[in-house]
């Protein structure tokens, strides 16, 4: 018998692994989409098909994918999952119609989203609570790499006959890698009592044979049952802030800023798709390095105020840099500032919507949209819809503007990329390891499909209503929105969001036991504390 492979570098491997999946699969579609309209004649209505059947995927395994990963474990989950995966990539690959295409994205779509929750739920609990951090946030990681992964490999392929197939086809490669590393790891947290470098997640009395452990039903969730109902007000509070505070649409509307700072042509493309992929993997490496060190409460905290911040900052700025954007995908006219609004940018109200990008946490889809004839109008002429980029952008300079001032232009870049890095930092990565850490095992893998549900669902609620809103309030108003939604979830994490620093599930678990109320997790926790016992837990080495 050869000694088994080290524990601790296969754990961070399927993690690694299942977020670069996850980022991949994400993005491709940019690149993917624009051969996809010439081979195929997708219409803007066929194209927002295309790309938001993986949201529909992704939402319906969120809905039912936590009974699975309870069930059946969080090993069988990732494995499966892969194989869905497996068999979406190969009908994305072979597709010779559309129904086939949307059919490939929403098995895609399942299986990311299964995966995403597995994934986070079996590395906390295999690890110590020293490297828990770490490692849970490895996943965002991978998933920023993926995204710029996927923007190269869309560059290599985007010239080749048939390139398109290629990139829907490469995302099983870490998938395949995943289920290689998975081999050689137990199935369940009870199993690594042979592993120096893990720990039992129950420790103790709890982990041994014979001990009957509590059961939980899904409407435990919403009980005063060892403080369910505190723990489901976490978790869904931090899913919908993270996305409340408008991050997929302001990174929608980062070419539009990027272009209004003065970089004209492709290098705006460039700059918002390179530049803040960049940004956000620095910023995400940045979180998995302190996570452990200063605390989850602490960079939710440090994240949140500056999300707040930089948000305000774009929607103030914008009052006096004219930042213009609409669909695509169809002809756009000269748009005028809404009256009374300043700031505000009238978009065709007649106009659909082009694809917008889709997050889970801190992922965006920037999705290439194609031109098309406009719909024939009353008293209205036929134009020619501007060439195919990125993300639109039409500002609208009339020859007796002034230039705007160079400060004010680097200003809005500068906000551009504090918020990118503080959600990168922030909400990104600590919201799911927190989702990860605070409900009991037995209940984990459906609390975590529920608080995820959620996030998909306001995901798709903050993108389909974004052009909407700006429509009735104006672009800067909007920004100005988020900023006060920030504002509100700085307060929500100051009160609620407890500390889970240095401690094993099992404390954690305890600790919100002994608590009555999930307010007693703010402020109060540092003066007073919460008592707890110490449950005897081999220390990870």
């Amino acid at each position: 018998m050869g000694r088994p492979p080290p524990a601790l570098p296969l754990c961070a491997c399927v993690s690694l692994l299942g977020g670069l999946t996850f980022g991949y699969e994400l993005a491709v579609i940019s690149g993917a989409l624009l051969p996809l309209q010439s081979d195929f004649g997708l219409s803007c209505s066929e194209q927002e098909l295309l790309v938001g059947s993986l949201l529909l995927g992704a939402l319906l395994a969120s809905l039912a994918g936590g009974i699975l990963i309870d069930r059946c474990g969080r090993k069988r989950a990732i494995l499966g999952s892969n194989l869905v995966l497996l068999a979406g990539s190969l009908s994305l690959g072979l597709a010779g119609s559309l129904p086939w295409l949307v059919l490939g994205r929403a098995a895609v779509g399942s299986a990311i989203s299964l995966s995403s929750m597995a994934c986070c739920i079996y590395v906390s609990e295999l690890v110590g609570p020293r490297r828990r951090g770490v490692l849970v946030s490895l996943y965002e990681v991978g998933i920023t790499v993926g995204i710029l992964l996927s923007y190269a490999v869309n560059y290599a392929l985007a010239s080749a006959p048939g390139g398109w197939r290629h990139m829907f086809g490469w995302a099983v490669a870490p998938a395949l890698l995943q289920n290689l590393a998975l081999l050689f790891l137990p199935a369940a947290a009870d199993e690594t009592a042979s592993h120096k470098d893990l720990i039992p997640l129950q420790g103790g009395a709890a982990s041994k044979p014979g001990l009957e452990r509590p059961r939980y039903t899904f409407l435990d969730l919403f009980r005063a049952r060892d403080n369910m109902r505190g723990r489901s007000a976490v978790g869904l509070g931090l899913v919908l802030f993270q996305q409340l505070t408008g991050q997929p649409n302001v990174l929608c509307y980062a070419s539009t800023i990027f272009h209004s700072v003065g970089f004209r042509g492709g290098a705006s493309a460039v700059l918002a798709s390179v530049g803040l992929g960049a940004v956000k993997v620095a910023a995400t490496l940045t979180a998995m390095g302190l996570v452990d060190r200063v605390g989850r409460r602490a960079l939710l905290l440090a994240g949140c105020a500056l999300m707040a911040l930089s948000v305000s900052g774009i929607g103030l700025v914008s009052f006096a840099v004219p930042m213009d954007s609409g669909p695509s995908c169809l002809a756009m006219p000269n748009a005028t500032g809404q009256a009374g609004l300043p700031g505000g940018s009238v978009l065709l109200k007649d106009s659909s919507p082009t694809p917008m990008p889709r997050t889970w946490g801190d992922q965006w889809e920037p999705v290439l949209s194609t031109p098309k004839k406009t719909k024939s109008h009353p008293g209205r002429k036929h134009a020619t819809a501007p060439p195919p980029s990125a993300l639109s952008t039409s500002p609208t300079v009339t020859p007796s503007q002034a230039p705007e001032p160079a400060l004010l232009r680097w200003a809005a870049l500068i906000c551009l990329m504090a918020f990118v890095s503080a959600f990168s930092f922030g909400f990104g990565p600590v919201t799911w390891l927190v989702l990860s850490e605070i409900y009991p095992v037995e209940v984990r893998g459906r609390a975590f499909a529920f608080c995820n549900s959620f996030n998909w669902a306001t995901n798709l609620f903050i993108s389909l209503s974004f052009l909407d809103l700006i429509g009735a309030i104006g672009l800067s108003w909007t920004f100005l929105l988020y900023g006060l939604t920030a504002v509100l979830g700085l307060g929500f994490i100051y009160l609620v969001v407890p500390e889970t620093k240095g401690q094993s599930l099992a404390e954690i678990d305890q600790q919100f036991q002994n608590s009555r109320f999930a307010l007693c997790f703010g402020h109060r926790q540092n003066s007073a504390g919460i008592q707890y016992s110490r449950i005897g837990v081999p220390v990870a080495s």
